[in-house]
């Protein structure tokens, strides 16, 4: 079995993730190419050549640091992965013969644009850890410049244009280190250098924009790393003899973590988006939406609105946009109600000396409703919210009152929890249809509060989450 196999093996895991940190922000929604934010692309982990980059504020290489302990002869797996932009053209078919550069090229599918497509490339390697000592090694990458022309057919078979793809020569270096420290365990601080060595320069007197430089970028770099016997440590949770020497590790422009399979720590993911430890794809997500910071049912619940023109566009645009459109398309309504508000956990918000921690959760007889709800034709008063009362622990609660909160996990979110043990003041009792109740309060103490109760904008709680304080 080959260096290569193995290292595809232990990344197996890593990868999904590795994937949706190379095509973070490819593009955006609608997915157009005429969209503003889609002319605005390339945004995450771009090695700029040298000449370029410092006059622009972009830099030209990565570097990163993490602290391993290989066990025996372990071997070292590595793989950068990287987008290549071609530059992609359309060209429309003439009657005379021959192609002239076009705008847009309408198709009964789709409408064809000019685009900077992103293709795959990687640099894969495998060294015994041993081989890293000293001054370590240095692996020198290119990738040619290359042009390529797609015939486009109409709908008849007819030649109806071409699109026309040109990419630039890539050159780059992979600088591997590793030196043991003075510890008490064998421990490497490993050092991972990606670094752009275009020799491009933009022509005398002229202002080369990004437009000019991308091409000739590393887009999206980041590297997978794995050891065959041993492991890494963390960077955000290591050990406690190994704090120290983390805190001295150097990253640059990039942040590794652990990933792979929970439980394991011989795969690190150094990548230009801050992940944490064992970071994983969301397995309600039905495919890739490649939208930054994307939230899925959204987008596909939107995508799926587009016009058919829009669609068409979208198709036209580039083939990982069309198959988001095909995807919206087809999503089934389980699909999009398993997309919807779920919950990982609930993680603690203060420390050992905060609060007590609200571990129990009401279920549905504990939510509090009136006898006769506000609404009820038959009822003797209707709601006030001026005069209403509601009774908490015996005692009559209403405008005016004096509650200690205590949010409920089930119905709060992060803000509400950290108002765990204030005191408020009850401004109003509510009524909703459903025939529960609410109380609107303001918070003892806030410099804002008289503001809010002039606005009417309130907290709201519902009764089993307050308690009556003594004073009051």
């Amino acid at each position: 079995m080959t260096a290569t196999t193995t290292a595809d093996q232990r990344f197996a895991a890593a990868r999904q993730v590795a994937d949706a940190v190379l095509l973070e922000g490819y593009v955006l929604y609608p997915y157009r190419a005429s969209a503003a934010k889609n002319r605005m692309r390339w945004q995450f982990g771009v090695l700029v050549p040298p000449a370029w980059g410092p006059a622009h504020g972009e830099h030209a290489f990565q570097r990163t640091e993490i602290l391993m302990e290989p066990k025996g002869d372990a071997t070292l797996a590595l793989e950068l992965r990287f987008l290549h932009a071609q530059r992609r053209t359309v060209q429309q078919a003439l009657d005379g013969g021959g192609f002239a550069d076009a705008d847009e090229l309408h198709l009964a599918d789709r409408v064809l644009v000019p685009w900077d497509e992103g293709t795959e490339e990687r640099v894969e390697l495998a060294v015994p850890v041993s081989g890293l000592a000293g001054d370590g090694i240095c692996v020198p990458f290119a990738r040619p410049a290359r042009d390529g022309i797609e015939p486009v057919l109409d709908a008849d078979g007819r030649t109806a244009g071409r699109l026309v793809r040109r990419s630039e020569e890539i050159e780059g270096v992979l600088r591997l280190r590793a030196v043991e420290l003075d510890s008490a365990y064998r421990v490497f601080r490993l050092t991972a250098v990606v670094e752009n060595t275009s020799p491009w320069t933009p022509a005398a007197g002229s202002d080369a924009d990004r437009e000019a430089a991308l091409p000739r970028s590393l887009v999206a770099a980041h590297l997978l790393l794995g050891l065959d016997s041993g492991s890494f440590l963390s960077m955000t949770d290591p050990p406690e003899w190994a704090r120290e020497a983390v805190a001295d590790c150097e990253n640059r422009h990039t942040w590794p973590v652990l990933a792979g399979e929970a439980g394991r720590a011989d795969v690190v993911l150094s990548s230009p988006i801050i992940l944490e430890d064992h970071p994983a794809i969301a397995p309600e997500s039905a495919g890739a939406m490649y939208d930054a910071t994307e939230i899925d049912e959204i987008l596909a619940l939107r995508t799926a609105a587009l016009t058919d023109q829009e669609k068409r566009e979208a198709r036209g645009t580039d083939a990982r946009a069309a198959a988001v459109i095909d995807l919206a398309d087809s999503l089934p309504p389980e699909v999009l109600e398993r997309l919807h508000g779920a919950v990982r956990s609930l993680r603690e918000v203060t420390g050992p000396d905060g609060p007590e921690q609200i571990c129990e959760v009401p279920d549905e007889e504990a939510v509090f409703r009136p006898d006769t709800p506000w609404w009820d034709p038959a009822g003797a008063d209707t709601a006030d919210p001026a005069r209403d009362r509601v009774t908490i622990d015996g005692a009559p609660v209403g405008p005016g009152s004096r509650v200690l909160l205590r949010p409920g996990p089930r119905r709060t979110d992060a803000q509400d929890l950290f108002l765990h043990g204030r005191a408020a003041q009850v401004e109003a009792v509510l009524h909703d249809v459903d025939g529960g109740v609410h109380l609107a309060v303001t918070v003892e103490d806030d410099p804002g509060a008289d503001i809010r109760r002039e606005q009417g904008r309130f907290l709201y709680f519902q009764p089993d989450e307050v308690t009556l304080l003594e004073d009051a």
